[in-house]
């Protein structure tokens, strides 16, 4: 009997009607199988992607050129980018027909003030619109590792992202400036120039934050989500402004025309992100991080006694193998909720930042107005 692992990521590509069915996106069940697919990766030492044209940079033009002096063209003359204040540029750009199989990067500045966008098949408004730090589960701006099946952040602070980004046309990858000084950026694109089939379902992630909530109102997550798709992913930045557990919120999803009522309604945060019981350790009454394929609390951050006054938390959940499936549009929400020491729920006003990550077929609603620079900031 063949045993297999979870097919990574392929179930979103295969799941739908009309959905790209392409063999090079693979779990160690069939990595022997070949593929007509080209593989080619851009970044600094390559910025086209095109074959033989990697390691070009003379010392002239190269961003390492001195560290690079005596040894000269070939030898890590151009390993990063340096990108202005608000400058905005373009990391990646191919044309044609392909799928983005995974993006690594480090980058410097506040993570909530490098943006990234994603534009698909010559779109103008993106289908990717989220700060570096919140795309990769980081929000608030400092490392923690995350070992999960879509996202990996490893030590110092490599940030990889493995959803798969199918395309038929083009794809347009850029990143903003909004720090008040210049920021070093060391990245490669991976992708497969393949044919991908028409009714592709693309891949879409939006930002959002409320900074407080509003007082006894659901957080929104994303509405506006509008034609067929599946929705595969929340990570959230929780700020908390008061003692006590803070995660009796439900989340719910409004499918296909739910108004007051939503189709799924969870029990509270922590179940949502498949842990338990405030993630307490029961043996050291502390919260216990941890990162799984699916879900995690990648980040707790304590107060330190001075300056850090808050407690923040990061969480994640990827619907790989229950993607939420719409037909028409979808609304997530969640509620700002605690305890009050009296055993009743308590109303809170967090600060919470959210991605919102899913699949579907073009054209899509326009993205709200992203936020402007103070109303990103971590402080």
């Amino acid at each position: 009997m063949q045993i297999r692992l979870p097919v990574l990521l392929v179930s979103l590509l295969i799941a739908g009607p009309g959905i790209c069915q392409s063999p090079l996106h693979m779990d160690l069940g069939n990595l022997y199988q070949l593929s007509d697919s080209r593989t080619r990766s851009i970044g600094p030492e390559n910025p086209t992607g095109q074959k033989g044209t990697g390691g070009m940079a003379t010392l002239e033009n190269g961003t390492a050129r001195s560290a690079a002096r005596d040894l000269g063209q070939g030898w890590k003359v151009n390993p990063y980018i340096i990108i202005k204040p608000g400058q905005t540029v373009t990391i990646a750009e191919v044309s044609g027909s392909g799928i983005i199989d995974h993006i690594w990067m480090t980058i410097s500045g506040s993570w909530r003030l490098d943006v990234l966008r994603m534009y698909w098949d010559g779109e103008t408004g993106p289908s990717v619109e989220v700060p570096v730090g919140d795309f990769f589960c980081m929000g608030w701006g400092s490392f923690a590792p995350l070992t999960s099946l879509a996202v990996c952040v490893n030590p110092g602070s490599g940030l990889n992202c493995y959803w798969p980004m199918p395309f038929r046309k083009g794809a347009k990858l850029t990143i903003e400036n909004l720090n008040r000084e210049s920021i070093s950026l060391y990245y490669e694109v991976t992708y497969s120039e393949t044919p991908v089939a028409e009714g592709t379902a693309y891949f879409h992630a939006q930002f959002r934050r409320e900074n407080p909530t509003t007082y006894k109102k659901d957080y929104t997550i994303v509405d506006g989500i509008r034609g067929k798709g599946q929705y595969v992913g929340t990570y959230l930045a929780w700020g908390v402004r008061n003692d006590g557990w803070w995660g009796e919120g439900e989340v719910k999803f409004y499918l296909d025309g739910d108004q007051k009522f939503p189709t799924i309604n969870g029990t509270g945060t922590e179940d949502y992100f498949c842990g338990s019981y405030d993630f307490e350790n029961q043996d050291t009454h502390q919260y216990e991080p941890f990162t799984s394929p699916y879900s995690g609390l990648c980040q707790v951050i304590k107060p330190d006694g001075l300056y850090r006054t808050q407690e923040r938390f990061g969480l994640y959940r990827w619907h790989i193998t229950d993607p939420v499936r719409f037909d028409q549009d979808l609304r997530v929400t969640i509620q700002d909720l605690g305890w009050r020491h009296d055993g009743t729920y308590l109303p809170q006003q967090s600060d919470i930042a959210s991605v919102a990550y899913w699949y579907q077929v073009e054209p899509h609603a326009p993205f709200p107005q992203f936020p402007a620079a103070q109303q990103l900031e971590v402080y």
